[in-house]
């Protein structure tokens, strides 16, 4: 049964601000057509793309490393490395043809063995560093000839060509961490920690060639002198801006206003005392008023939201569940004072500083719950230590960010809480939610899958998993000299769709 490569399903992000520092000159008069664009936070320090963990770090590989095939930014998957594909009756058996003429930005041409490597590395079970989530229901992995990759699963998996957005990578690359080898529009050039990123285009691309010769990519942390940095023309475009920087933008930019396409929430460490007591999770849930968030932090732009799943996934959404916990002070208190805090608590709620969106909204949190005798401290901290102590550490009673897609999969965003999952960082332990889960992605029938999935997000928010806020407002700071920016169905920049504007 041969289809064709598309998939319609979400739109996405997380990129935010920050408050560090932002620096460079400038740009310069050049013969070569380039573009800076700020970014919140470095890129990680291995170039590896199955090690990348932050979003950040993995829209800007987009543009370097491809799989065999990846999103547009329509919500549909469509071809790259693979120029089509075959499903077995039995849906167990992907038969994927591996386009002629791909080369790698080494020069070495894209083979069958390089793919088989690629995948076998990503979805070994002995390697949990590389191990990529939804890989793990993979049979085997084989070249059936010079062309062609035959992938076997030991189930059907609805949601499984989403997972083949994995970049394929070289065999013959004995140091992917140090060494960049993609096949993608742009190829890296160097990289100046906590200063930029430097991207050039590739001359022997396989696809539509990028329009822009030169990308770089800076480190800009420092929300108070980014409106500066853009109007200043040291920055040409900035994602994720606030409603209030945009405000304060020179008639030299356009703004352009999409949506994040993730849930943001106050993430609680349901394994952490008072937030192993579900009564408790529900009264912050009843203390806080979501649309005043909303009004205070982003002009009331925004979509409020209810469960681990936002408004793109169509189907899946269940805007019902936006409604579930109603701002309701007396019943917040009188849910603390059954779980045995009827004075309060006081708890630390860990941001990474340079999310600006996110620290506001953490700061009209704090504020709420007084109200119930909450006495919630915000520690501002860095990206890196996120990462560290909270998402991997799991050392945290409450944290606020923004949670996007790692696929095109709406299973990406329901993963992440099984009991078992390496992403699981709140540490949910729900067996009811598990047995859902998994009656989800096991099933070929869309309306059964359905059904499960929606069954996760009623459990998520009947058991107050996590304290639900939003799918934030995308502002996009664009000088009016580019165009042909595109907001994508993940956390993704797609630098060769822009463009310099002819004058």
């Amino acid at each position: 049964m041969k289809r064709s490569i598309s998939m319609l399903l979400v739109v996405v992000v997380s990129l935010a601000l920050a408050l560090t520092g932002c620096s460079g000159e400038k740009q310069g008069e050049s013969t070569e057509s380039q573009i800076t664009i700020g970014i919140p936070q470095d890129i990680e320090d291995s170039l590896d793309p199955h090690k990348a963990v932050a979003a950040g770090t993995e829209e800007v590989y987009f543009n370097i490393y491809e799989g065999l095939v990846k999103p547009d930014s329509d919500g549909n998957l469509i071809p790259a490395l693979a120029s089509d594909y075959t499903v077995s009756p039995d849906q167990t058996t992907y038969t994927f043809t591996i386009r002629d003429g791909v080369k790698f930005h080494s020069g070495k041409e894209l083979t069958v063995d390089d793919v088989v490597y690629s995948l076998k590395r990503c979805s070994n079970p002995d390697d949990p560093v590389l191990l990529q989530a939804g890989m793990t229901g993979i049979e085997s992995i084989a070249a059936a000839d010079d062309s062609t990759v035959v992938v076997t699963l030991k189930e059907p998996n609805a949601d499984f060509l989403c997972e083949m957005t994995a970049a394929i990578i070289p065999q013959s690359n004995e140091d992917p961490d140090h060494v960049s080898d993609g096949t993608g529009p742009y190829k890296f050039v160097s990289h100046s920690p906590q200063e930029s990123f430097v991207l050039e285009k590739y001359d022997e691309y396989w696809g539509e060639p990028a329009h822009i010769e030169k990308v770089t990519l800076k480190v800009c942390a420092n929300a108070d002198s980014l409106v500066m940095e853009l109007n200043g023309g040291s920055i040409d475009m900035m994602a994720r801006v606030t409603s209030t920087q945009a405000d304060q933008l020179s008639d030299d930019f356009n703004v352009l206003e999409g949506t994040m396409n993730l849930v943001q929430a106050l993430y609680l460490n349901n394994a952490a005392k008072p937030f192993d007591d579900v009564r408790v999770r529900q009264a912050l849930c009843y203390a806080v008023d979501r649309q005043n968030i909303l009004d205070l932090t982003s002009d009331g732009h925004g979509t409020i939201i209810g469960s681990s799943m936002y408004p793109a996934f169509g189907k899946y959404y269940m805007e019902e569940l936006s409604d579930y916990y109603p701002h309701d002070v007396e019943k917040a208190k009188a849910l603390l004072a059954e779980a045995g805090y009827e004075d309060g608590f006081t708890f630390t709620i860990k941001v990474p500083s340079n999310y600006t969106q996110h620290v506001e909204v953490a700061q009209v949190i704090a504020d709420q719950l007084k109200a119930v005798g909450v006495d919630a401290r915000i520690q501002l901290i860095e990206w890196e230590t996120w990462l560290s102590d909270v998402y991997s550490g799991r050392n945290f009673e409450g944290t606020v960010v923004g949670l996007d897609a790692s696929t095109l999969a709406a299973s990406s965003m329901l993963l992440r809480f099984n009991s078992d999952n390496s992403k699981n960082f709140v540490n949910y332990n729900n067996p009811d939610y598990d047995a859902a889960y998994s009656r989800a992605v096991s099933t070929t029938d869309d309306a059964r899958r359905t059904e499960a999935y929606q069954e996760c997000e009623r459990i998520l928010t009947e058991t107050a998993a996590n304290v639900y806020v939003q799918d934030l407002a995308e502002f996009v700071a664009l000088n009016k000299k580019y165009a042909g920016y595109e907001f994508y169905p993940l956390y993704i920049q797609n630098f060769a769709s822009l463009y310099i504007v002819e004058e």
